[in-house]
């Protein structure tokens, strides 16, 4: 587990640094393509959390390309491990993937969490009972979501991502929901 005061330095420095210098830093660390950096979305999202019934419409980040901490802060508590309220730094690159999605299916509609972060007991326990569910899931480290934007079809958002090559996109069809993360381009 990472010390408190190395995630507030690591903050802190995030906020000094613009969408376009971390894209110079290597074009995979935040996004496929630096063609991608001219056209990124607003930078503003809505929750809504269907285990805490909490609601977040937030401007994570400005037109400059410079990220808000305290609406950072705000969309770690809302993307909590609902199973031990334990909260969590959700990596930007998640939701600047999420926002691309969204934007890509003309959706203005509420991004409904099911999962976001996970806290590695609640995942161990996932793992036991499902097959499905990964020993070192992305959403332990922040890296995951598992949503649905009501109105808008499964296919749509899988479409809308796959199109992006960007992380992976998983689809639960029976579930009603999508898994996007920001590891590796893969599929399933």
């Amino acid at each position: 587990m990472q010390h408190p005061d190395s995630w507030s330095w690591t903050r802190r420095s995030l906020l000094k640094t613009s969408v376009a210098g971390l894209l110079l830093l290597g074009s995979r660390l935040l996004l496929p393509s630096v063609a991608h950096a001219r056209g990124l979305p607003d930078g503003e999202l809505t929750f809504f959390n269907v285990h805490t019934n909490e609601r977040l419409q937030v401007q994570y980040r400005d037109s400059e390309g410079r990220y808000d901490l305290t609406a950072l802060d705000e969309v770690n508590h809302i993307m909590r491990c609902h199973h031990t309220g334990e909260v969590a730094a959700i990596d930007v690159r998640m939701l600047e993937h999420v926002n691309l999605v969204q934007k890509a299916v003309d959706s203005g509609g509420e991004i409904h969490v099911i999962s976001g972060y996970r806290a590695p007991e609640y995942n161990a326990q996932l793992v036991k009972r499902s097959r499905r569910v990964a020993q070192h899931s992305l959403h332990v480290q922040g890296q995951a979501l598992d949503f649905y934007i009501p109105g808008v079809t499964i296919r749509e958002m899988r479409h809308a991502a796959l199109k992006l090559q960007y992380g992976g996109v998983g689809v639960y069809p029976r579930a009603k929901f999508i898994h996007l993360d920001c590891g590796p381009f893969r599929f399933w």
